[in-house]
């Protein structure tokens, strides 16, 4: 089965550019899309791309984490470029060009069918001005459509899961992109001291045992 035509877009009266109602997209659009984006952190928290596709943490995590180590050899502003500045709208969909230089075995792992990233085309505002850039900030993000959000920050991406806030925990730009990752959103909730590790790859050391108190002895 192919994808649904891309939606039409109008303009808000602020300028940006809306999202289509319920009512105008295609059944399976509103069933399959898992709406996301990628961003950069700011002092206050985050802004970034739209990404329309498979935005679950299971299938962009891998991507980012592999293409980090792999592509762009842990050159995170170059990474950042392509991702969040190259795009003249939003993203469709992120592809298996992200795993370039990976091991044969990630590529297997993790190449979801799609050749490249895919640049949004197609879409048009009603009064026939040029479609903006869709970007959103840890604001406008969780007043969207939006599921997921994916900051690129320089110790490692943060998911952030936006039903819980703007923020999420942080994963190691050293971890396995092969690691068994959750979509479970209350799994990404930050927790009150740390926001250091994913939730599936948390390792918490033994705390050490008490050493029992010496007995006093009078002299």
């Amino acid at each position: 089965m192919g994808r649904p035509p891309a939606a039409r877009f109008s303009r808000h009266p602020l300028g940006q550019v809306r999202p289509p109602t319920v009512s105008s997209i295609p059944y399976q659009e509103i069933v399959l899309a898992t709406r996301s984006c990628i961003a950069r952190p700011t002092p206050t928290g985050f802004e970034g791309i739209y990404v329309h596709w498979d935005g679950y943490p299971t299938h962009h995590l891998p991507l980012l984490l592999a293409a980090h180590q792999f592509r762009f050899k842990g050159d995170i502003e170059a990474m950042a470029r392509f991702l969040v500045d190259s795009p003249d709208v939003s993203w469709d969909h992120l592809g298996a060009d992200l795993l370039t230089y990976a091991p044969e075995p990630v590529q297997q792992r993790l190449g979801n069918g799609y050749d490249a990233c895919r640049p949004t085309t197609g879409l048009v505002t009603l009064d026939g001005s040029p479609v903006q850039r869709m970007t959103f900030d840890e604001v406008s993000a969780q007043e969207s459509w939006l599921s997921w959000a994916y900051v690129l920050r320089p110790e490692g991406v943060e998911v952030v899961s936006l039903q819980n806030g703007p923020r999420g925990l942080l994963v190691g730009w050293d971890v396995d992109p092969l690691t068994a990752f959750t979509d479970d959103p209350e799994r990404w909730r930050p927790r009150p001291a740390s926001r250091s590790q994913a939730p599936t790859t948390t390792v918490r050391k033994a705390e050490p045992r008490a050493q029992p108190a010496k007995s006093a002895t009078r002299r």
